[in-house]
């Protein structure tokens, strides 16, 4: 039976032994949305989709400024960039498009998140890990600016949403999703666990569909880490149900 594992960033490692830190944004996003049945304006975390090329769309340039829209018009633009994202992709407002773009400074590990939902991963530990056999590894150019000599050159990892939290583990009285915009807002708790029947079979690293901020990896994915040796990872098993 396949184990699964929350991802977090090791802090005394990336402390201690790189400090490498980077202050940067996706080129392109979906706007946030003003919802007219709930009464909600939110855009959503961890949708994040670096390979998706957003430079030929005659309207690109609304999608450089975050900002929250009606409903109608967060609508129109979304069905604009469906057929560049990948299928069944949900497109929640907030999603993110094309590479990170901003500064980078000092020395970087095999693995360095931002904030534990969005990763770069050397070059050289991805490619480690493909050998290995480690599927669905999908690793993304970025627009980083080093001034040191010598820049690593570090990928944005692009995790998609798979899978859902168990409903055991949810509030039991959650209200539906809105049925105009589809929000619906509750905590992370605190012992996640996994629905076990929409988990992928055919990947080894993904996002909790109902929670994107959570990233999760199979046990053949921390074995390879491990064994490897490429460090900047904590892992924390989830049961599933």
């Amino acid at each position: 039976m396949t184990r699964f594992f929350e991802l977090t960033t090791n802090e005394a490692v990336a402390r201690e032994r790189y400090g490498g830190n980077f202050d940067a944004s996706h080129k392109w996003g979906l706007p946030g949305v003003s919802c007219h049945t709930c009464g909600s304006t939110w855009a959503s975390s961890g949708h994040q989709y670096p390979a998706v090329d957003l430079s030929q769309l005659p309207e690109r340039r609304e999608f450089e400024k975050a900002r929250p829209e009606p409903f109608a018009e967060f609508a129109r633009l979304r069905e604009r960039v469906r057929p560049l994202a990948p299928p069944n992709a949900t497109l929640p407002p907030g999603t993110e498009f094309g590479p990170l773009v901003g500064r980078a400074s000092g020395k970087f590990g095999p693995f360095t998140s931002q904030g534990d939902m969005l990763w770069l991963v050397r070059r050289d530990a991805l490619e480690r890990l493909q050998a290995e056999g480690v599927r669905g590894l999908l690793g993304c150019q970025t627009e980083l600016r080093f001034r040191q000599k010598d820049p690593p050159e570090l990928l944005e990892l692009q995790i998609e949403p798979r899978g859902r939290l168990h409903r055991d583990c949810l509030p039991p009285d959650l209200p539906p999703p809105c049925a105009t915009c589809g929000r619906v807002g509750f905590r992370l708790p605190d012992e996640p666990i996994l629905d076990a029947a929409t988990l992928p079979t055919e990947l080894d690293l993904f996002r909790v569909g109902n929670y994107a901020t959570v990233i999760i990896g199979t046990e053949r994915f921390m074995e390879a880490v491990r064994r490897l040796e490429l460090d900047g990872i904590s892992f924390r098993e989830l049961p599933t149900r």
